[in-house]
């Protein structure tokens, strides 16, 4: 990935221009484009398409996916949930929450810290608020935050076993 300074040091010199012409031009003090291409603060998107605007150019920002790179524990833990989010409904909720709720206070009695014990809670809340894409983002996200939660989880034993299997044998 390149790197914004980079960008907007290039543009400075295919155009010829200096900080001082390109503080004048878009009201951006001069130290502060000084500071932008040495790297000791760094520009958001839209401060380097402001500047590139400027010189007659804009910013083009290229997204791409990427695949993550999960340890064996945390790419189970996701394949089981990910293929539990696709029996999510209100219905199957409803259905769930003796078991989902027996779990959460069996985890209670096991689990110390943070932030496992506020995970708890969170789960607590998605629950009780029957909060189905809540429930679905941190089933399925790869963020940190949904990583952790997924660490004490009280959603174990609501998959049926064949599908279970089934994952465990794709996530190996």
């Amino acid at each position: 990935m390149t790197v914004r300074r980079e960008v907007l040091r290039e543009v400075m010199l295919e155009t010829g221009t200096t900080q001082s012409e390109l503080s004048r031009l878009c009201g951006v003090r001069q130290p502060s484009i000084s500071q932008f291409l040495s790297g000791r603060v760094e520009m958001s998107d839209d401060m380097l398409d402001r500047l590139l605007s400027c010189m007659g150019f804009r910013l083009e920002v290229v997204r791409r996916p990427v695949r993550r790179d999960l340890n064996r524990s945390t790419e189970r833990s996701w394949q089981l949930h990910r293929r539990l989010s696709t029996h999510l409904t209100p219905e199957t909720l409803e259905e769930w929450r003796p078991t989902i709720l027996r779990n959460l206070e069996r985890l209670r009695g096991s689990v110390q810290g943070q932030p496992h014990v506020r995970n708890l809670d969170r789960w607590q809340r998605l629950v009780r608020d029957r909060d189905l894409p809540g429930l679905r983002r941190v089933m399925t996200s790869l963020d940190t935050d949904s990583v952790e939660m997924r660490e004490v989880s009280p959603l174990g034993g609501l998959l049926p076993q064949d599908e279970r299997s089934e994952v465990l044998g794709l996530a190996r």
